[in-house]
């Protein structure tokens, strides 16, 4: 990994940049289209929004009148929880792709794993990618569990879960059944909405290499093999989120960030929300 432009594979063959700009809780309109602007200038090449942003229209309008060619740009969003079921997550999807102005979506994913509706939306899923509107499928805020459920009568593997993961929260025994079942793990809030970055740990290695304590943390996502996605709207964070090209961490400095597992979380637990 050496630069924003090098990807993960993913098991059908799609390439997805290792980083990304989440623009959940940044505003329709100017800012998230700012925001999206800095971050095609300076180099990003994926994007993740959902239809619960509320920001597909100024996330396509910023891709599009950047002039870098579509196909170069990945672009994720997802299905929201009420329009969960076979047909209603068709008519969310055809919704979303309207606001972005796109004919296709780069990855599509299963926001959260409503229970006793996951499994037909995810069939809608399989149906979009079988017609070609979406590249890549998948899930996010998946558990083993729930994986293990769609596993079992899927036609279509899913390709990539995306899920809280930071080193207070490293969910070691998901990743290893993500990577047996060549499923890639991405992270969301990976530096904890700010509060890993005071950690005493983080700061000490930055501070050997030079870098910022998110930096530190973003990088150990990468040497994990994990799919990356800081948000920011402030220009001089997301050329910072993007700065992590030019170092690597030890086994030894990988093992004191895991240490600070704590399997705590800043956003709800997939097995227990009611939204």
């Amino acid at each position: 990994m050496n630069s924003l432009q090098d990807c993960a594979v993913l098991h059908n063959g799609v390439q997805m940049p290792w980083v990304g700009l989440g623009v959940y809780k940044v505003k329709e309109g100017e800012e998230v289209k700012s925001a999206v602007r800095t971050a095609l200038e300076i180099g990003y090449r994926h994007i993740d929004t959902a239809a619960f942003y509320e920001n597909e229209e100024g996330v396509g309008q910023a891709i599009r009148e950047s002039g870098i060619p579509r196909e170069q740009v990945f672009v994720t969003t997802k299905v929201w929880n009420t329009d969960q079921g076979y047909e209603t997550t068709l008519k969310a999807f055809d919704a979303s792709l309207k606001k972005l102005g796109f004919d296709y979506v780069d990855l599509y994913l299963v926001h959260w794993p409503v229970k006793g509706k996951y499994k037909e939306t995810y069939k809608a899923l399989e149906k979009l990618y079988k017609d070609g509107y979406v590249r890549a499928i998948g899930v996010s805020n998946f558990q083993i569990h729930h994986l293990q459920d769609v596993l079992a009568d899927c036609e279509i593997k899913p390709m990539v879960n995306q899920v809280e993961y930071h080193p207070r929260l490293t969910q070691k025994e998901l990743q290893a059944f993500c990577r047996e079942n060549d499923i890639q793990l991405e992270a969301w809030s990976p530096l904890m909405r700010g509060e890993i970055l005071t950690e005493p740990t983080i700061v000490e290695i930055g501070k050997k290499y030079g870098k910022t304590p998110a930096q530190v943390v973003l990088r150990w996502d990468l040497q994990h093999g994990v799919v990356t996605i800081p948000k920011s709207v402030t220009p001089a964070r997301i050329k910072e989120n993007a700065d992590i090209f030019d170092f690597s961490l030890t086994d030894e400095e990988m093992k004191q960030i895991d240490a600070l597992n704590l399997n705590k979380r800043v956003g709800p637990d997939p097995d227990n929300f009611n939204f």
